[in-house]
């Protein structure tokens, strides 16, 4: 009697799961149209770009270089002027009651001191509520404010050191091309690991699981024909979400496409991996449902999305080199952008590898026992 895994039995088993995905019209359209609804209000919404800042503008000195200076803000697109009064405690106030974020203050003889030796001074005041905008617009109006005295006194201003920043793989800074690919990463996540979950422990609510495993099926091939349907789904939503990126949003794409679907393969077995694993220890589609949400938060969290891996703590980087999450990021992130090849993301492909068999051959193990 042979022991090797049947091809035609796990093909079987795949077959019964597509017709059972595809018998209900509505599991159709949450396998297309919500990733793509998800990644346009993602692609939109996760940015760092601040724009049309509320302003509150105090002039006291009501000359012509003043009111450049006040264009040269308003002309950026980063700040949107709110208030101009000539009472600083006004300026105050906006700030206190959240009328504004930003304050400027151009004091008397501001045209005088421009054009003399000593310099100009303006007073720049920030809401700090939020640190992370705070420090943005803080940089945006720095450089501005700064430029704008080079140029209007560059005939006596010699700049000790000459700084030429150049930034490369992503020269125009925007925030998009850097989020874009990250949600990519995080819909087949999500996706991924709540089908598998969901998708097993309603077979066994509703008694079809246990029909299966007094089959002649073994669990390595129940397991694999389980797993296989939910693999081919992500990576169709893969390519679906990819295209939106770069057809919707213009993210430019530097990389090998077959290398992303090559590496898209290895995330999905630690993800499928992780959903079959959720659904050894729920028993209704409401307990798989909130294991996969707490996994989901960390995960996101730890995974270099929102917040870089560099600035955590110590125990919190060495937890991300359990999340597959954070590979797989590093891994779009550099396709998309750098145009990095396995040469370069071999290090990520491998965790990728190791994790994912790790995660199924305990998803399995754990499977089977629950199955005896």
């Amino acid at each position: 009697m042979s022991t090797g895994l049947s091809l035609g039995r796990i093909m079987q088993v795949v077959r019964k799961e597509f017709i059972q995905l595809f018998r209900d019209p509505r599991m159709v359209r949450f396998l297309i149209f919500p990733p793509l609804i998800q990644l346009i209000v993602f692609g939109y919404a996760v940015s760092t770009d601040i724009r049309n800042t509320a302003t509150f503008i105090v002039d006291l000195d009501q000359t012509r270089q003043s009111r450049e200076l006040v264009d040269r803000l308003t002309a950026s697109g980063y700040f949107r002027v709110v208030g101009q009064s000539s009472r600083p405690a006004e300026m105050t106030a906006a700030l206190d009651h959240g009328d504004a974020r930003v304050g400027l203050e151009i004091p008397a003889g501001f045209a005088a001191d421009l054009s003399g030796n000593s310099g100009a001074s303006v007073q720049l005041l920030l809401d700090g509520t939020n640190s992370n905008i705070a420090m943005t617009v803080k940089g945006y109006a720095e450089q501005i404010i700064m430029r704008y005295g080079l140029e209007s006194g560059a005939a006596r201003i010699v700049m000790p050191v000459d700084l030429r920043e150049r930034a490369w793989y992503n020269p125009d800074l925007a925030s998009r091309n850097y989020n874009v690919p990250g949600v990519v990463a995080l819909l087949l996540m999500v996706l991924g690991l709540l089908l598998t979950a969901l998708a097993v422990v309603r077979e066994r609510e509703i008694g079809t699981l246990e029909q299966l495993m007094v089959s002649p099926l073994k669990p390595r091939e129940l397991i694999a024909g389980k797993i296989i349907p939910f693999a081919l789904i992500g990576l169709f939503d893969l390519v679906l979400i990819t295209t939106l990126a770069l057809l919707w949003f213009r993210v430019p794409f530097h990389g090998n496409f077959l290398f992303l679907f090559g590496s898209g393969i290895l995330y999905l077995l630690c993800v499928l991996g992780i959903g079959l694993l959720i659904s050894t220890i729920s028993r209704t589609q409401q307990e798989a449902f909130m294991a996969g949400f707490m996994f989901l938060m960390p995960a996101i969290l730890l995974s270099g999305f929102m917040f870089p891996v560099a600035g955590m703590p110590p125990l919190f980087q060495y937890l991300t080199l359990l999340n597959p999450l954070r590979y797989f990021l590093e891994i779009v992130r550099g396709i998309f952008l750098k145009g990095a090849g396995p040469a370069t993301l071999w290090p990520q492909c491998l965790a990728l590898l190791i994790i994912g068999l790790g995660v199924l051959n305990i998803a399995a193990f754990r499977f089977r026992k629950t199955m005896v």
